[in-house]
C-alpha cells in the first residue's frame, strides 16, 4: 500500500449526541486546550440547549481535554461554558465507552481504510463530505452511538 513518510495530518474534534444522532465537527489546525475549548464553543453555539439543560461531555484523558476541563471549571473566562457543558471524564483504556469513537470508527471503515490521497486536500474533501452528511440528526449515528441497557436477570 502507498504511503508518505511524513506526518501530514488534518485534525477533527467531534461531538455527537447519541440521543438524536447529531453530528458536530470542528477542524483545528492542532490538538490543545486552547483549540479544544474553542471547540466546544463552537458547539454550544451549533447546538440548541433547551433552557434549563446541559450537556454533558464526555472527554477521554488526552493532556489537552484535562487541562481544558480544569481551565473551565475554574476560570471565570469560561462561564460561559460552565452553564452549557458537564464533563464526565473516562477512565483510562476505555474509548470504547465514548460515543464518538463509534463515529471515528466508521469513518476510517467507510471512508479511510486502505485507501491513498496523493493530496491532504483530498482526504479533507472526502471527510469533510461524509461528516456533512451527519450535520441533522439521523437515524445512523443515533442507534451506532447510543447505548441500550441491558437487563441482567
Amino acid at each position: 500500500m502507498k504511503s508518505y513518510a511524513g506526518r501530514k495530518n488534518i485534525s477533527y474534534s467531534g461531538f455527537v449526541t447519541p440521543s438524536d444522532g447529531y453530528l458536530f465537527v470542528a477542524k483545528p489546525q492542532w490538538f490543545t486546550w486552547k483549540t479544544t475549548i474553542e471547540s466546544f464553543r463552537q458547539f454550544i453555539v451549533s447546538y440548541r440547549i433547551d433552557q434549563g439543560k446541559r450537556i454533558v461531555l464526555v472527554l477521554d484523558n488526552a493532556p489537552w481535554h484535562r487541562k481544558a476541563k480544569r481551565l473551565i471549571e475554574s476560570e471565570p473566562e469560561y462561564a460561559d461554558i460552565r452553564k452549557k457543558l458537564s464533563f464526565v471524564s473516562l477512565p483510562p483504556y476505555s474509548p470504547d465507552l465514548n460515543p464518538i469513537e463509534q463515529v471515528w470508527r466508521i469513518t476510517r471503515r467507510e471512508k479511510t481504510h486502505n485507501k491513498f490521497w496523493q493530496r491532504l486536500d483530498g482526504l479533507a474533501s472526502t471527510l469533510d463530505t461524509w461528516f456533512a452528511t451527519f450535520a441533522q440528526p439521523n437515524e445512523k449515528l443515533r442507534s451506532l452511538c447510543s447505548f441500550k441497557s441491558k437487563r441482567i436477570s
